[in-house]
């Protein structure tokens, strides 16, 4: 038995495979494009491991995943692979387009053929899970209840629009070929190996290097944070026990404000790694809101904890501690992974916001 796992070399994808490796032997083939946000650094610690079988290419190349299906025969696909970053896809919405309609068609149509050939038990075993987000589901008002598996989509950008088409697009291939599909829309993530244009690591590596910290708006949007490998626990989960045509939310029971993230990751650096040129509040520095920009996310995640037995390990405390101490330790991956392309990146994004 196997998996495989798309955009397995990103940020989430590598913590999952990470994770699992860990706790099982069963192997992982990890299709990865390795785009600006896939690193392989992050999979060092499984060099020359046999269970990780790691394959650089496109979700995409139709060809390629019939190759992999047909040679590994997994039990499952896990797909990560996506384009994720708001800012992002405001500025260039088609490569969005692409990888996150384009690319679910195409390994959902694999999937159905590869599903096809199993045997009988072997296609009873047989899932695709499809990793997903909270923004499809839009923004809520202050005094709004959080999001349902119910709620209706209402997406707000060209990233969340895309996502929400990759949904549909597994809803209905459930709906209308019986593929044993199962959906997770997640709160916003943070841990280690995000990359530093997501406001938690860009916090931490703006105010170690003494840059300033940029805030959207007045900083009151309000997010719901998930730590990494809770959100790993929890397609696991959903792996081991999840109903077939199911969608699982998957929060972290943590609302707070961006202001609120911001201050709280500099009072831990304020503790862990003092700066003799003074506050690291000095750095905050408030700029033009992004367009569109969803004021209030909140994930009702009682179904996955009712259905499941599945709820976060951590809190928002101990999960951002983990994570900053883990950006302190590693300050050469950040180093690599922030130069070139992603410094032009900054100047796009940020350079004209007053």
């Amino acid at each position: 038995m196997a998996l495989l796992v798309t955009g397995g070399a990103g940020f989430i994808g590598s913590n999952f495979v990470l994770d699992w490796l860990a706790q099982s032997d069963e192997p992982v083939v990890n299709l990865d494009k390795l785009t600006y946000a896939g690193n392989m650094e992050n999979l060092a610690a499984l060099a020359g491991d046999a269970r990780h079988v790691f394959v650089q290419g496109d979700v995409c190349d139709r060809s390629l995943i019939d190759h992999l299906l047909a040679t590994h025969r997994p039990r499952a696909i896990v797909h990560f692979a996506a384009e994720s970053h708001v800012d992002r896809s405001i500025h260039g919405p088609g490569e969005f387009m692409r990888t996150n309609i384009d690319g679910t068609f195409t390994l959902l149509e694999a999937a159905r053929a590869h599903w096809s050939s199993l045997n009988e038990a072997e296609a009873r075993q047989f899932r695709f899970h499809h990793v997903s987000t909270d923004e499809v589901y839009g923004s809520l008002a202050p005094d709004d209840p959080p999001f349902t598996e119910t709620s209706p989509y209402q997406p707000n950008s060209p990233y969340s629009a895309s996502k929400a088409a990759s949904d549909h697009l597994v809803r209905a291939w459930r709906h209308t070929y019986r593929l044993p599909v199962t959906i997770s829309n997640c709160s916003n993530n943070y841990g280690p190996f995000h990359f530093p244009e997501k406001l938690i690591p860009l916090v931490i590596t703006n105010a170690l290097a003494g840059k300033p910290l940029p805030i959207y708006g007045d900083g009151l949007q309000v997010r719901d944070w998930l730590y990494v490998t809770d959100h790993c626990s929890a397609i696991r989960r959903i792996l081991e026990a999840g109903q077939p045509g199911e969608v699982y939310n998957v929060g972290g029971w943590n609302e707070m404000t961006n202001i609120e993230i911001v201050t709280t990751i500099l009072r831990l650096l304020e503790e862990l790694r003092p700066d003799p040129a003074g506050s690291y509040a000095r750095l905050i520095t408030y700029v033009a809101d992004r367009p569109g920009h969803d004021r209030r996310y909140a994930i009702d995640a009682r179904k996955i904890e009712r259905e499941l037995g599945w709820r976060p390990a951590e809190v928002f405390a101990t999960g951002v501690r983990k994570t900053v101490e883990w950006y302190l330790a590693n300050q050469e991956w950040v180093g690599r992974v922030t130069s070139g392309e992603y410094r032009q990146w900054l100047d796009c994004n940020y350079g004209d916001r007053k």
